[in-house]
């Protein structure tokens, strides 16, 4: 399975593991599976620790880096083809992070792992974190 994480999965999956779902913490930790992070889930993490409302144990241009190789992620730049997919996108949802997660999950074949019922409106694989 190819899989990619929204940013509570990834940060939950670093730090906090029992808070995900059994079945979407063992696909993560199952080692025959590719496990990506979006640049997009390490610029919202960048953000949000800027503006202290997610605290981390370091600099996130220290822990992210760090925890992506500790587990073995895989990380998954923004590229033109998944911008341009944005534009075939319905407006369900309104999160503009979010709604890049759904155009690379789509373009790459990958299977996000998220619990936002709003993302389950659009035709993207989904494992509920």
């Amino acid at each position: 399975m190819r899989l990619l994480l929204d940013t509570d999965a990834t940060m939950w999956a670093f730090a906090e593991p029992d808070k995900l779902r059994p079945k979407a913490r063992a696909a993560i930790e199952d080692t025959r599976n590719e496990v990506w992070v979006s640049s997009a889930t390490t610029w919202e993490v960048a953000i949000k620790h800027a503006l202290g409302k997610m605290p981390l144990p370091t600099s996130p241009e220290i822990y992210l880096p760090a925890r992506i190789a500790q587990y073995g992620f895989k990380e998954l730049s923004i590229s033109v083809a998944h911008t341009l997919a944005l534009a075939r996108l319905p407006t369900h949802h309104s999160d503009p992070f979010d709604r890049i997660l759904v155009a690379q999950a789509q373009v790459e074949g990958l299977t996000l792992v998220s619990s936002d019922p709003q993302l389950a409106k659009y035709r993207v694989r989904i494992l509920a974190k």
